[in-house]
């Protein structure tokens, strides 16, 4: 299927769009659109829709609600509009990859489980020794340690990082925390150009649950977005030509 461009987006325009980047953006939108609106919604829906999406926010009670569209300088039949555009998305996602979600999710799984780990980092190994030693005599927690000798971010939190995605680490940390128990305290490390001492707080494998459904069959319409997009400029290639020469 080609992609339908606007009246008032001639070849001119369109290689005065692509000077500047701006278009793929143009043909990702016009895409989405196109692919949004095949998503036919009856008013029930819309009313399923909306007593879904005000009982997550707490805004049931429609003093509540209606205080909430002030605050948000939005009209009902505005916010009709942005739920009708959440709703379609929702549901065009679902219908065209919801039963490749799982697929997708056995292939991430390992990328998507959440730690939670505490961490020293500092410069000098002969300090992160002297500081592993301390905490497996248990003469010093990690709190106080990250307060006063940590030289990263997680100085700020008192050591403690996450819960947060395997992948969000580095990799020789991200592996030495997968091959770890909950609660071993691991001894002093290089990555350049720290030396780390780290404990193995929690391990959360991921599971597929709604939400991570809808992760996973987004993710995958991202990638179908992208090659359509690069398919429409692929399209375009010969129009772009002859308007530049």
């Amino acid at each position: 299927m080609s992609v339908q461009l606007p009246e008032a987006i001639t070849p001119q325009v369109c290689l005065l769009l692509q000077r500047y980047d701006l278009l793929e953006p143009l043909l990702r939108k016009v895409i989405f659109e196109q692919e949004l609106h095949s998503i036919e919604l009856s008013v029930a829906d819309l009313d399923v829709a909306e007593q879904r999406a005000r009982e997550s926010q707490d805004l049931v009670a429609q003093d509540r609600f209606e205080l909430w569209m002030q605050q948000q300088q939005l009209t009902y039949s505005r916010y009709r509009e942005l739920l009708t555009d959440r709703e379609r998305r929702v549901q065009l996602i679902q219908r065209r990859f919801g039963a490749k979600a799982e697929a997708r999710f056995l292939e991430r799984k390992n990328q998507l489980d959440r730690v939670v780990y505490s961490l020293l980092r500092v410069d000098d190994r002969d300090l992160a020794r002297e500081l592993y030693f301390r905490l497996q005599a248990g003469e010093a927690d990690f709190a106080q340690l990250a307060a006063q000798y940590a030289q990263g971010p997680e100085r700020q939190t008192r050591g403690v990082v996450g819960p947060v995605p395997l992948t969000q680490a580095h990799p020789q940390l991200a592996e030495r925390l997968r091959t770890s128990q909950v609660g071993q305290l691991l001894e002093p490390f290089s990555i350049e150009p720290w030396w780390l001492v780290v404990r193995l707080e929690s391990y959360v494998p991921a599971s597929l649950d709604a939400s991570t459904h809808h992760q996973m069959a987004s993710e995958l319409f991202e990638q179908w977005l992208d090659q359509e997009v690069s398919s429409r400029v692929i399209q375009l290639e010969p129009i772009l030509t002859n308007a530049s020469a």
